[in-house]
């Protein structure tokens, strides 16, 4: 048996272990993002990580199905990426809102491009805060996705707005592009309670309740919030890049030792008319 499928099985069987699942996603949806994660798709850094991001249990507490349009928001390297494409690639549509242009817009086109049998039907639709920050037509998709990069949305004095000026487009652009009954699942960096929003998106953090009141004043309702992605032994008071992965402050050891930042992961719903 080679390496990549000796790894893969134990983890498919793991996340297919009962109690692991939401009682409320249907088994044939379990099983298919069990096979999605296992995938040989996905990077071994990218599995290795799966400890503390958690996209099983994370993916169905949004509520995500095979059939559904999904929008993901910033997708960076293409972590979720790796697990949203194949999954939604028979009966869904995956559109992955990204830069058009600079170092990880290209990284990102030629991971794309590289493996056609899994990305080959994945649409992409330019967004760049804090200029040009349109998710799609109105009423058009069924979930938008954020994963940890929502302290990306807060600027000091861009265009002279106030700091959470561009985080309110963002939520009020998800609006607009989410079918009503639609959901807007958000894994962020969490920042401790008192913390000032304006000093927290610093650390790469918000503090949750200013995250939860900022969309509601965009018209969505909080539906559920989790502990999925929390970790207790970040204190959250330090930028979140010291931690690992990134790990850019020593003593590595001790940032190790925490592991990922502490994140929240809410689900907010725009509700029917």
């Amino acid at each position: 048996m080679n390496t990549r499928v000796s790894l893969v099985l134990p983890l498919l069987a793991a996340l297919l272990l009962p109690g692991t699942a939401s009682a409320a996603t249907p088994a044939s949806v379990q099983h298919a993002l069990a096979q999605a994660i296992a995938g040989p798709q996905r990077s071994p850094a990218h599995v290795a990580r799966d400890r503390y991001r958690h996209p099983l249990r994370t993916l169905e507490f949004f509520g995500i199905r095979p059939d559904m349009t999904v929008v993901e928001v910033l997708p960076g390297g293409g972590w979720y990426t790796e697990i949203l494409a194949p999954f939604l690639r028979e009966h869904g549509t995956l559109i992955e809102a990204t830069p058009p242009s600079g170092p990880m817009a290209a990284r990102f086109k030629t991971k794309l491009a590289d493996d056609p049998a899994v990305y080959d039907r994945v649409r992409t639709t330019p967004f760049a805060p804090p200029d040009s920050m349109v998710l799609g037509p109105p009423d058009s998709a069924d979930m938008i996705l954020t994963f940890r990069n929502m302290h990306d949305f807060m600027y000091e004095n861009v265009h002279g707005e106030e700091t959470d000026a561009i985080l309110m487009r963002f939520f009020r652009s998800a609006f607009h592009t989410l079918k009503p009954g639609g959901v807007l699942g958000v894994v962020a960096h969490r920042a401790p309670t008192d913390m000032a929003p304006r000093d927290a998106f610093k650390l790469g953090r918000l503090p949750q309740a200013f995250l939860v009141a900022a969309a509601e004043r965009a018209g969505f309702k909080l539906a559920a919030a989790t502990e999925i992605n929390a970790n207790r032994k970040d204190p959250r008071t330090e930028p979140v890049w010291f931690l690992p992965p990134t790990l850019a402050r020593g003593p590595a050891d001790h940032y190790a030792a925490i592991g990922e930042a502490d994140n929240m992961t809410l689900r907010f719903v725009k509700p029917q008319r």
